[in-house]
């Protein structure tokens, strides 16, 4: 079955980013001329997603703004002469179906994508999350998931092995190796936040997940986990359990946008490949270097 919809929990508060985060919610930060939610909304677009729900919270009214349409710069653009510039703020409207639900209380990952429950019905759906920006690589990664999803009929999980003295920040899963052309794994067990005596594995989940619908049952009986949340994650242990998951090791780069370094590299990322500012961009980094 094709996967249409996708879900993006951004109802964060961005703690890990204060004080840029009080004001803007950490999903308009921008990496240099676009916000970090829009290269998210991009790659599910790019991916064959027809239909997003992106999941709020209080005081993120900003991100309902963005993708909506905005007349009076609109016109100001187009009685500038700036067509392109215009087109380009037009188009941003146009990228997909997108609807919002807030959560009203922060009680996890897990809780977030069962406020999708009625938005997906029985279909299966991407979850893409909002500090998660993934770059480069031979296809989209949700692209990469959905079609190790239509290829084995199971949950999806994004993966990449992690800096083992680094797991404890992450998830970490058992995996088998299933012989598959693409590295393509067996998911049979995952734990968040693991003990050290809990690893399993260096191997952990990184922003993209693709699921049936047979998880929202689990977690409406999933008890708070990890940090006193519902979690994500334990839920998926189930899922991989019973119905059975699989781990496909997306090709792109990912970039954590609720890490301060994170945002700094994802900036670099793309200024040098920014056809406006990466020659200029380049040359500023070298003399920074030789000055180090």
């Amino acid at each position: 079955m094709k996967v249409r919809k996708a879900v993006i929990p951004a109802a964060g508060l961005g703690t890990r980013v204060l004080p840029a985060s009080k004001a803007m919610p950490k999903e308009m930060l921008p990496i240099v001329d676009k916000p970090a939610i829009q290269y998210i909304v991009e790659e599910a677009v790019a991916s064959g997603i027809t239909d997003i729900l992106i999941i709020t919270s209080r005081g993120k009214t900003t991100v309902e703004d963005h993708f909506d349409r905005a007349p009076e710069l609109e016109a100001r653009l187009l009685a500038s002469g700036k067509q392109a510039v215009h087109d380009e703020i037009v188009g941003i409207s146009k990228l997909a179906n997108i609807t919002y639900i807030r959560q009203k209380e922060t009680k996890g990952l897990g809780h977030a994508v069962l406020c999708a429950k009625t938005f997906v019905g029985d279909e299966p759906f991407a979850v893409l999350y909002g500090d998660d920006v993934i770059i480069g690589g031979e296809k989209p990664a949700c692209k990469e998931l959905c079609e190790a999803y239509e290829k084995y009929g199971k949950g999806v999980a994004g993966i990449k092995p992690v800096p083992m003295d680094q797991i404890s920040k992450y998830c970490s899963l058992k995996v088998e190796d299933m012989g598959d052309e693409q590295g393509i794994l067996k998911v049979t067990d995952m734990v968040e936040k693991p003990m050290p005596t809990q690893v399993m594995s260096n191997y952990s989940i990184l922003g993209r997940v693709v699921l049936p619908p047979e998880i929202f049952p689990i977690l409406e009986k999933t008890a708070p986990g990890a940090n006193g949340e519902i979690q994500l994650t334990d839920a998926m242990k189930v899922l991989a359990q019973t119905e059975g998951m699989v781990g496909r090791q997306f090709s792109g780069d990912r970039y954590d946008m609720g890490n301060k370094f994170g945002i700094l590299q994802a900036i670099v990322r793309v200024a040098l490949e920014h056809p406006e500012v990466k020659d200029q961009f380049r040359d500023y980094l070298k003399q920074v270097a030789a000055e180090l």
